[in-house]
């Protein structure tokens, strides 16, 4: 969601296709093959979790990500095309190739980058209180009243290009804990910047049941574990800057992924 956006070059879209393993489903029975491509921006990519995939270049994609943690413990095909800073109009223009009639399972996080959450969040650290309300309104407005539009695009392409593919849209975590903290951000700020996120996450939730997709809501994964938390999964301000404010690596196998595994019904491991 926080990601700088950049123009995804061919190598950047590059697909890494890997073989799973068996896994026992909950019912003891052994699960059908599954076809997995995992799309969106840098929270899918796992911007921040290290470990990046030499061939992922700019977009960042990591070994530890929840996607590739899914994949070790599934049979069947994985494409990976998900990218740092990607918008829901480059999901549509340079993702979806990797998607076919044999795919069973679809992922994304996708909507942060459409609504400016990287600007926004820059303004809140750089500015004033009330500089950072005006910044968070703005992103609110874009998320309410134009983000419904493109995801719904969105989803519809995925569906059109996966028809038998089972949708599961994630969302984003609130980033801080409002208890003291030395970061620099008022707790007003950090306030309503996770109220921003609250809104993104009805507006993404909304559509993704318009959509007959499954929402996967990690907010309560995160709760505890955000900036100025005591157990912290998600990065403050990093070097490099465009790992800053995403989910460490434990952010990804410890809140992602048990959410994917919870709203599929399916464990890994």
């Amino acid at each position: 969601m926080l990601s700088l956006p950049r123009t995804l070059s061919a190598t950047a879209l590059a697909v890494t296709v890997v073989a799973g393993t068996a896994l026992v489903a909950p019912t003891a029975q052994a699960a059908a093959t599954t076809n997995y491509a995992a799309l969106g921006d840098s929270y899918s990519a796992g911007v921040g979790a290290g470990n990046y995939l030499s061939d992922s270049g700019a977009c960042k994609r990591s070994a530890n990500s929840y996607p590739v943690l899914w994949n070790r413990s599934h049979p069947g095909g994985f494409a990976f095309a998900a990218c740092s800073g990607a918008k829901t109009a480059d999901v549509r223009a340079g993702q979806l190739s990797v998607l076919d009639s044999a795919t069973t399972l679809v992922t994304i996080s996708i909507g942060g980058n459409d609504a400016g959450f990287v600007d926004t969040i820059k303004t809140c650290v750089l500015a004033s209180d009330a500089d950072c309300a005006v910044a968070v309104t703005k992103a609110k407005t874009y998320a309410t009243n134009t983000l419904p539009a493109d995801l719904d695009a969105t989803y519809t392409q995925i569906r059109n290009r996966a028809p038998n593919a089972r949708l599961v849209v994630l969302g984003y975590p609130r980033l801080f804990e409002l208890g003291s903290c030395f970061l620099g951000l008022s707790k007003y700020k950090r306030t309503i910047l996770d109220e921003a996120a609250d809104t993104l996450a009805d507006v993404t939730r909304q559509r993704a049941g318009a959509a007959r997709a499954t929402f996967a809501d990690v907010r309560g994964r995160f709760a505890g574990h955000g900036v100025c938390g005591s157990n912290v999964w998600i990065h403050g301000v990093t070097l490099p800057l465009d790992e800053s404010y995403h989910p460490t690596s434990s952010g990804q196998s410890q809140g992602y992924l048990p959410e994917l595994q919870a709203v599929t019904g399916v464990r890994v491991g």
